[in-house]
């Protein structure tokens, strides 16, 4: 498997822990965004849209971060990443929509707007950021993994890197001391492997 990648990028980086926790043999190859390498021709033939990360494997092209996940927990076979029963399938389903939607919108886009200068209203994306966090932290009150399960899933997975990275993009912590220990509980995972953090945001004030 190669996985085209930019380690800078969240999306990128869940498709990279995954198949590092995976633990089936893979490649990173690194594309330069800001050399402009995933607008050539030969990067758009393997995604139209010109983002990472991108999967190949065997032929198979795999173009979209979730959709990577998914296929790879396929790849793996039964397992607790992607349990077979519906009701839980729906509950990994529904976070991978949340990874989607609201953390696209909320904790990626506070990120991008300090990290790579995104105009993005700050303080919509803020409150966006914040209701999602009150419901992972209400879940994870009650629950050790986001799907309810007694071991993690790809919901995990998903949400893992712009929660981690949340920090970056002015969105504190503190407040969410359940979220923090899934955050750990991911991190102690066999084969995990850390998203690559800037100085940036609360991070920046933290280093001064």
């Amino acid at each position: 498997m190669k996985l085209y990648h930019y380690a800078l990028s969240g999306h990128a980086h869940r498709a990279a822990l995954f198949l590092s926790l995976s633990g089936l043999p893979h490649e990173l190859i690194d594309v330069d965004l800001a050399a402009g390498q995933h607008r050539r021709p030969e990067f758009l033939a393997l995604n139209a849209f010109g983002e990472v990360p991108v999967l190949e494997d065997s032929g198979i092209i795999i173009a979209d971060s979730l959709a990577i996940l998914l296929y790879v927990a396929r790849r793996i076979g039964p397992s607790h990443w992607l349990p077979g029963e519906p009701a839980v399938e729906a509950e990994i389903q529904r976070w991978l929509a949340v990874a989607a939607g609201k953390v696209a919108y909320g904790l990626c886009a506070a990120r991008l707007i300090t990290v790579f200068g995104a105009h993005f209203d700050p303080r919509e994306v803020m409150q966006r950021a914040h209701a999602t966090l009150a419901v992972m932290e209400h879940t994870l009150e009650r629950w050790q993994w986001l799907a309810r399960t007694v071991q993690p899933s790809i919901a995990d997975v998903a949400l893992y890197s712009y929660t981690a990275s949340a920090p970056e993009g002015n969105v504190d912590l503190a407040p969410y001391p359940h979220v923090r220990r899934w955050l750990s509980c991911i991190e102690q995972l066999p084969g995990f492997v850390p998203f690559q953090q800037t100085s940036a945001g609360l991070r920046a004030a933290v280093e001064e």
